[in-house]
């Protein structure tokens, strides 16, 4: 086997993660586009949401999914701890959605939701909805890996709210 150098391109930035460079790798990250989504839970207090990007498929049968909440979110043990949740994915208008959710957990006054048959949150007119049962939960470093299984899924026609480098954006169709 032949070890073959990293070729750069330059204006490329070579970098080893971590320390000082965190700054580059949450940049690097940020060059891939992401969907966007608000998960919800319940909790004895009421319930609770929040906005990640960290959503993916993981089987589909059966049918999985995954999000990942930091650890360092005030909302993490919520998260961690509920049984069900509900990833709902957002369309390309729902920015603002989106943005509630960053800011509060707490931010269902005004918003129009129902309750699913396991007490859980539903945000109706997402693109996309999955409604979970936590299957499993994995430590990741500063994140937690929760898998669901979903016990049901709801979809629309329409464009994806994308985010990349920091910034809200829509897929555009060649």
């Amino acid at each position: 086997m032949t070890m073959v150098e990293a070729v750069s391109m330059p204006n490329e930035h070579v970098f080893v993660p971590g320390g000082e460079n965190s700054r580059s790798f949450r940049n690097a990250l940020g060059a891939f586009t992401t969907g966007v989504t608000v998960v919800t839970a319940t909790t004895a207090d009421g319930p609770i949401g929040i906005t990640v990007n960290s959503f993916a498929s993981v089987s589909l049968d059966p049918p999985l999914v995954l999000w990942s909440p930091a650890k360092s979110s005030s909302r993490h043990t919520a998260f961690n701890d509920a049984t069900h949740f509900a990833i709902h994915v957002l369309s390309a208008d729902q920015d603002s959605l989106s943005m509630r959710f960053v800011k509060s957990g707490r931010a269902f006054d005004d918003l129009a939701w129902e309750t699913n048959a396991e007490g859980v949150p539903v945000i109706p007119g997402t693109l996309a909805r999955f409604e979970c049962r936590r299957s499993v939960a994995h430590d990741a470093g500063d994140h937690t890996i929760i898998i669901g299984e979903v016990l049901r899924a709801a979809h629309r026609d329409g464009d994806p709210l994308c985010f990349s480098g920091g910034t809200f954006g829509r897929f555009s169709k060649q």
